[in-house]
């Protein structure tokens, strides 16, 4: 679940994926780019690796059905919906390759490139050639003088003598494979930062280079923990370092590393989006990053797909914007494919939906989708569809706006819908860039739930899940366009956030309660509506019965 640590996160077996023998045509030239760039003799053996697989496979083909009767890979394998070219105007060239299983090799050779790869300067946020120039447009409007350069030419801050020494012997340590120590070291700078010890001459930089060299030791603790393997310890550093730096890309594909750790691979699959996302919008040139980013993310997407039981899914690309009719019609034909999922299906109507596309980086636009949901369970499709149709979302336990539940209402509240809803949501986004209801979505969401996870006395889950709402909130202006009321909103958020990690003020007076009193009071309206539309139903129903039967009574005599 979200927020785990050790106690809370169940281990589940790996179910194998229905299209290994498919692997032939996954994305080709993903799998080049890997080989370039990861190293001919790894590239080898995962390929020899694939082969076997296959063999296997075509030796159990008789036990596929047994091993995954959902077949929720191949859903993946006809992601266009068979209408008519008028109806959703779909482009053959854009629909993707099949997602098959990608294998581990592959993942770890892609995180030991880009995840942890050894960054001894703190500078590197500014220097890397991929990253300089946009990161410096968004930080730094002029040059500092009497400060080292970087290799782009712009200017540096000088790191405190203390800090630089402490900072040396930690990666003295972790070059030396000492991963616990290493981290003792980084924490020491870290807490050396906390205490205003980071440059020679604080009044004179930029606060963004003093985050930039918080952000740094952030990251250097997430690889350290993660060496350890202890991403329970490493999960709130790599959220820190994206609220400290949201552009470098970096941050959020370790996030993802730590989320992959963790299993939580829906939200994985949103990390490796936004860092590929970030790669592009910070200047990134090289291609084969962007491509082993999109592989990552591909894998995370597939894993969350195989491993779910509870909901089965299918995209469906399209060209311009769809009406209700289509949206309909979408519905019948989920219906038809995924006939044990249609107690209640579900189709996003906030914002489109991308895959990882492999051809055309990045001059074409990505292909849109529509994701549809089918359910086994009705009651978590009604509360999903109930959720969507608000303004603002929210995540609550109370069946009144002014009807708080008492402990043990809160706990059944969280077996019975909560722990169910919160994967759908995680999976939702895990696709989705964007939300057209309110820029600030995601970060609300967590709030919320983060405020659930206090109310049922899990506090360190809260820290972490308040923690993952500021990180979704710092990075959403990179995302979209932000009115000045989305900014004005964003900003009491991330203060309240803090309060609330800091033990400031009760958590009553906080802007997302004041969301969800309003969510509320929208539900118990939707409530009134729908029990009076309900209601109008049954008395004209009625009305025509009794009428019928007149005419029956009239007609017999």
């Amino acid at each position: 679940m979200r927020g785990k640590n050790k106690t809370s996160q169940p281990r589940r077996g790996s179910k194998k994926s229905n299209v290994a023998a498919n692997k032939s045509n996954d994305s080709p030239e993903a799998l080049q780019e890997a080989k370039n760039h990861l190293g001919d003799g790894a590239a080898e053996n995962i390929t020899e690796r694939i082969k076997m697989a296959e063999k296997k496979k075509k030796k159990k083909s008789d036990d596929v059905k047994t091993v995954s009767r959902k077949r929720k890979a191949e859903n993946n394998e006809k992601l266009a919906v068979k209408e008519e070219e008028t109806t959703l105007e779909t482009v053959d060239q854009f629909i993707p390759t099949p997602l098959s299983h990608i294998p581990l090799k592959i993942l770890m050779d892609i995180e030991m490139e880009l995840v942890y790869t050894d960054e001894e300067d703190i500078s590197f946020e500014f220097s890397d050639p991929e990253v300089s120039t946009s990161t410096q447009s968004v930080c730094r409007d002029s040059k500092k003088a009497d400060a080292p350069s970087a290799p782009d030419g712009s200017t540096l801050p000088q790191i405190d003598k203390q800090l630089q020494m402490t900072l040396q012997e930690a990666s003295a340590c972790y070059r030396q494979n000492n991963y616990t120590a290493a981290a003792e070291q980084f924490s020491t700078a870290l807490e050396l930062c906390s205490k205003g010890v980071a440059v020679d001459h604080p009044f004179e930089s930029f606060p963004e280079d003093i985050s930039s060299i918080a952000s740094f030791i952030e990251t250097k603790l997430v690889t350290c923990y993660l060496k350890l393997k202890k991403p329970d310890d490493a999960l709130n550093h790599s959220h820190r370092s994206i609220i400290l730096n949201p552009a470098y890309f970096r941050n959020h594909l370790r996030q993802a590393a730590v989320f992959r750790c963790l299993e939580r691979y829906s939200e994985a699959a949103r990390s490796a989006m936004i860092a590929d996302y970030m790669y592009w919008l910070t200047g990134g040139t090289e291609q084969h990053i962007s491509k082993l980013i999109k592989l990552y993310w591909q894998a995370m997407i597939e894993e969350a797909i195989t491993r779910e039981e509870a909901f089965s899914v299918m995209y469906t690309p399209f060209a311009r914007e769809v009406k209700a009719g289509k949206i309909n019609k979408i519905k019948d034909v989920f219906a038809k494919k995924h006939p044990d999922y249609k107690e209640r299906i579900y189709t996003d109507p906030h914002g489109v939906h991308i895959l990882p596309q492999m051809a055309g980086w990045p001059s074409l636009p990505p292909q849109k989708y529509l994701l549809t949901l089918g359910f086994r369970n009705k009651h978590i499709g009604k509360v999903l569809e109930r959720w969507s149709s608000r303004k603002l979302p929210i995540f609550s336990d109370r069946k009144a706006p002014f009807c708080p539940l008492t402990s043990e209402e809160t706990k059944r509240y969280w077996d019975n819908t909560g722990k169910n809803v919160m994967p759908v949501i995680d999976f939702i986004r895990s696709t989705k860039l964007t939300d057209n209801r309110c820029a600030c979505s995601p970060g609300i969401e967590k709030l919320h739930y983060a405020s659930f996870l206090g109310r049922l006395g899990r506090a360190e889950e809260q820290s972490q899940v308040i923690n993952q709402a500021m990180a979704e909130l710092a990075t959403i202006p990179y995302l979209q366009d932000i009115s000045q009321q989305d900014v004005k909103l964003l900003q009491s958020l991330m203060a309240d956030a803090m309060d609330t990690l800091e033990g400031r003020r009760s958590d009553k007076g906080r802007v997302w309660n004041k969301i969800q009193q309003i969510g509320l009071i929208e539900d118990y309206l939707y409530q009134v509506e729908d029990n009076y539309l309900k209601n109008k139903r049954l008395r004209i129903a009625r009305t025509q019965r009794m009428r019928m039967k007149r005419i029956q009574d009239a007609q017999q005599r």
